[in-house]
């Protein structure tokens, strides 16, 4: 291949890896505090609702029954869309302050949820941000796999460092599987 299509390709690797970086950051520090059992917070606080409010939570119009709801209730609140649980609605993203409704034998009542800035991570980490912020998650994934593969082939296309390249590539094929399955 030519000298040119292999600058490029460096080229490409490193800016979209650059681009990339303040997710790779959020993931690697909301999976490691994770896994270290640091979840973070929400601080809850109960919100009056009008008596006898209610809402099917199986309804087709749940989206526009909830913001009806809402304005009944003068409660201020936006939300894009709604996680339905069954018995338990959250008002979503759940990455800043939102609402929850939740069914109980006595009626119907809500939640106001305030996650606090490590909880706010493993909210965005899970897709449980803003829409757009999911379609940034969908977008960093695929260009994750264009970075990873174009550095193989960088290093492939490198006479220097295609032995290195392939046994890197192998041991971490092993290492995964190993890893991952075996153990």
């Amino acid at each position: 291949m030519s000298p040119n299509f292999r600058k490029y390709l460096i080229l490409a690797h490193l800016w979209l890896a650059g681009l990339m970086a303040p997710a790779f950051a959020l993931h690697a520090i909301s999976g490691g505090l994770y896994l270290m059992n640091i979840k973070g917070e929400a601080s809850t606080e109960r919100v009056s609702l009008p008596a006898g409010a209610t809402l099917d939570f199986d309804a087709p119009t749940l989206e526009d029954d909830v913001r009806a709801l809402l304005k009944t209730a003068n409660l201020k609140h936006d939300f894009e869309y709604i996680r339905n649980r069954g018995t338990l609605i959250q008002l979503r993203p759940t990455s800043k302050t939102y609402l929850e409704f939740k069914q109980t034998p006595q009626g119907l009542s809500a939640t106001r949820v305030k996650p606090d800035t490590v909880r706010s991570m493993m909210e965005l980490h899970k897709g449980h941000g803003p829409q757009l912020f999911k379609s940034y998650q969908k977008l960093v994934a695929l260009l994750l796999l264009g970075v990873v593969l174009g550095g193989i082939l960088v290093g492939l296309m490198a006479k220097a460092y295609r032995r290195q390249t392939i046994i890197a590539v192998v041991m971490g094929v092993v290492v995964f599987v190993f890893v991952g399955f075996i153990v």
